[in-house]
């Protein structure tokens, strides 16, 4: 099958490399690198990597739905465009740019999580399990009937970081079944399970405001932050120190405390200090109490915790403080 790869980050490598030796493969589309994201890490491109390696044609358009790239897909021929981790919504007209349309790999078990950011938020919201989908394109944002999924569970310790990769080589069997699944299609007929709209729940792009430590929610749900929010926009809060000005502090690690401080007349508000001693840090949260086990003070490396302590004088009733709002 004749195919055009759609894709710009590292959860689409897997896939990619996959179908270059098992079909037809002819062009990549990627996303540019503008003059900003050139002084970025982020602004790596595995993919234009990999495509460059195996001399196949490049096009990185600045938006992929302009009339005159369409044009260039017609005049390629695809039998089928694959999409996976490519950062724009394809429109009607560019999709049938190809025989068959299109097929994107998708980060979450749909209608579940559809939008940009599908692991962080599954992570963030305390899911056990999450997946991979396979749809057929439509012009709606992760809507198209869905042709193929494979499951995987979340562990305890897993952050956005060990989850990807290991979904990202679980959607590769996925998307060569739902290939073989078109390869005889008749192009009209009914085809993939229709998602129930009613069920669809929102991963919307990360903030760098979602970072903030909402010190009302539960111990484990900041939990959940620390981990889904790895390796950006990361979980952080300031330390508002008395008669100084406040340091940030990016939390890198933490747990529910278990053993529990029981009340000694300081205050329990959420965000309130109510344990330190040489090696740990115990918070008050609107549920529970957090123990902080890796932080990072603004503009220094990540430290364990017996370490911060033993350079930054922090002592219990002190306060740690963020914005008030959850993010959505």
């Amino acid at each position: 099958m004749k195919i055009v790869m759609f894709g710009t980050g590292p959860f689409a490598v897997p896939t990619f490399s996959e179908l270059l030796t098992s079909h037809e493969v002819v062009a990549l589309v990627t996303r540019p690198i503008d003059d900003a994201g050139k002084r970025r890490k982020s602004a790596a491109n595995p993919m234009r990597e990999l495509a460059e390696a195996r001399e196949l044609a490049v096009f990185a358009p600045s938006d992929a739905n302009e009339v005159s790239f369409v044009d260039v897909l017609r005049q390629i021929n695809a039998d089928l465009f694959v999409v996976c981790d490519f950062g724009q919504i394809l429109s009607k007209e560019c999709l049938a740019a190809a025989r068959l349309g299109g097929v994107n790999l998708h980060g979450s078990l749909l209608p579940r999580y559809r939008g940009a950011a599908p692991i962080n938020w599954a992570i963030y919201r305390g899911e056990t399990t999450t997946g991979v989908s396979v749809i057929h394109m439509t012009s709606k944002l992760d809507g198209g009937p869905v042709l193929n999924t494979a499951t995987l569970p979340i562990e305890t310790n897993d952050t956005t970081e060990s989850i990807e990769p290991r979904l990202s080589q679980l959607g590769v069997q996925p998307v060569l079944d739902s290939i073989g699944l078109l390869t005889n299609w008749d192009g009209t007929s009914a085809i993939g399970v229709l998602q129930d709209p009613a069920l669809a729940t929102s991963a919307r792009r990360l903030r760098k405001e979602d970072g903030w430590i909402r010190w009302q929610r539960s111990a484990q749900q900041i939990v959940n932050q620390v981990r889904a929010f790895q390796p950006w926009p990361g979980t952080f809060t300031e330390w508002l120190r008395p008669e100084s000005t406040p340091i940030r502090l990016i939390i890198n690690a933490a747990c529910v405390y278990e053993s529990h401080v029981p009340s000694s007349g300081i205050s329990d508000s959420p965000g309130t200090v109510i344990k330190r001693d040489r090696d740990s840090l115990v918070v008050q949260t609107g549920q529970g109490q957090l123990e902080l086990m890796m932080v990072q003070p603004a503009g220094k490396k990540s430290m364990p915790i017996d370490a911060f302590l033993r350079g930054y004088p922090i002592a219990v009733g002190q306060l740690f403080a963020g914005p008030i709002n959850n993010p959505s």
